[in-house]
């Protein structure tokens, strides 16, 4: 009896990646869904153990993303100069140590201070692990294998928060506890796993030292093209955020649709993502990446736009629909994009500027929607998230037009 075609063309791509780029899928996918156990819940925990309200929580949350930012950079130099192995499995066990410090915070001034540290260490690791993808896939793999990652997040983002709930209403300690856990057993699967995959460095960078190494960003910071595709980036991650820190509160307070009606809307946006993303990154084959971009962007600005007229929830899954489709295009084939940007001994560095484009959002994106809720009519957000939209838009258009015909470009999403 054969198997069915899906099982099929499961192994077949499988069969396609390299296996210790499996290996990465797998730790990741333990790792996501203990972080995703604990941070759905992280802003009722400081609530309800501090007895504080939402501006405390939200202050903390800065604190987070601010030092992640520093965190981030730091780690890009790291992964360039020491490697990709030794700034992950850093970052996983100073992570681990940090983050079960919040649960043990006696009162809030200890946990801002915490926040700080944790803020620093959790993001160590990230310019390193994305660095490593790009090092273990061809350049035409890229893009699928950033799909791959993007459906393991999403099957840890169904999984996480149930088993989260369910221990959260015996014990947070526990949350945190068992994230620490799984960064532990993460790291010693990462470290028996997966080896080294940074290039050989040239003879002249061999011994360069640390600073140097930081120094470097200024060669980044030089790359116009891939700072105007940066900034371009922050702006679609700048109204992408408001999915999941403004649409509940607008939901609520605008329409009377609750929180269970919008847990509704992000299950199916997850789903959507686990059952479409490789199947969509597979259909871009050939396509002009800048222009499939462009494409992404386009589905955002019409999405979002559509939150400001919609009434009724039917129409609110549409558009959450016509959203996560833009993000099966824009966040994986993004990330494929700026590694290809990247020389080889400057990857972690510019893996690293790439990461500001969702970090500068996640600081400056909530304070500005609340701000507009509280103001203003609620559906100029939306509307205001559209045109914000229409600038990535025309950017990527604009870079398709400069240097999307490169090879490293135009042949980015072709198969062998």
């Amino acid at each position: 009896m054969k198997p069915p075609a899906q099982l099929n063309g499961l192994a077949r791509i499988y069969r396609e990646f390299p296996r210790h780029f499996w290996a990465v899928v797998g730790v990741s996918f333990i790792d996501r869904v203990g972080h995703t156990m604990l941070f759905p819940f992280f802003s009722l925990y400081i609530t309800a153990r501090f007895k504080v309200g939402m501006t405390e929580a939200g202050i903390v949350l800065g604190i987070l993303s601010l030092f992640g930012m520093f965190g981030n950079v730091t780690g890009g130099a790291l992964a360039d100069r020491l490697g990709r192995r030794k700034p992950i499995l850093f970052g996983l066990v100073a992570s681990a140590v940090s983050t079960l410090s919040l649960g043990l915070a006696g009162d809030m001034r200890t946990l801002y201070v915490l926040a700080v540290f944790v803020g620093l260490l959790s993001r160590v690791a990230g310019p390193a692990h994305h660095a490593m993808i790009a090092d273990m896939l061809p350049e035409k793999q890229r893009a699928e294998g950033f799909a791959i990652l993007r459906v393991t997040t999403n099957l840890a983002w169904m999984v996480g928060p149930v088993i989260g709930g369910f221990v959260a209403t015996r014990s947070y300690l526990a949350l945190f506890i068992t994230d620490a856990v799984a960064s532990c057993v993460v790291a010693l699967l990462f470290y028996h796993l997966i080896p080294e995959t940074r290039p050989e460095p040239h003879p002249d960078e061999e011994h360069e030292s640390l600073g140097r190494t930081f120094i470097g960003y200024l060669h980044v910071l030089a790359d116009r093209p891939y700072l105007a595709f940066v900034v371009a980036m922050a702006l679609c991650g700048l109204v992408y955020i408001q999915l999941y820190n403004t649409l509940s509160v607008y939901l609520r307070d605008v329409h009377g649709l609750g929180s269970q009606h919008y847990g509704l809307l992000m299950t199916s946006s997850a789903m959507t993502v686990i059952l479409f993303q490789f199947w969509t990154i597979r259909r871009l084959n050939r396509k002009p990446a800048f222009l499939m971009m462009a494409l992404g962007s386009f589905f955002y600005l019409v999405g979002f736009s559509l939150f400001g007229v919609a009434a009724g929830f039917w129409l609110f899954a549409l558009n959450i629909v016509i959203v996560t489709v833009g993000e099966m295009i824009v966040i994986p084939l993004g990330q494929a994009l700026a590694a290809a940007f990247a020389p080889e001994q400057m990857r972690g560095r510019y893996m690293a500027v790439y990461g500001l484009a969702w970090s500068i959002p996640e600081m400056l994106g909530p304070a500005g929607a609340g701000l507009i809720l509280d103001n203003y009519d609620p559906n100029l957000l939306w509307y205001l998230c559209g045109l914000v939209c229409a600038v990535p838009v025309l950017a990527l258009v604009w870079l398709q037009m400069r240097i999307g015909r490169q090879e490293r470009f135009a042949e980015l999403l072709q198969k062998d």
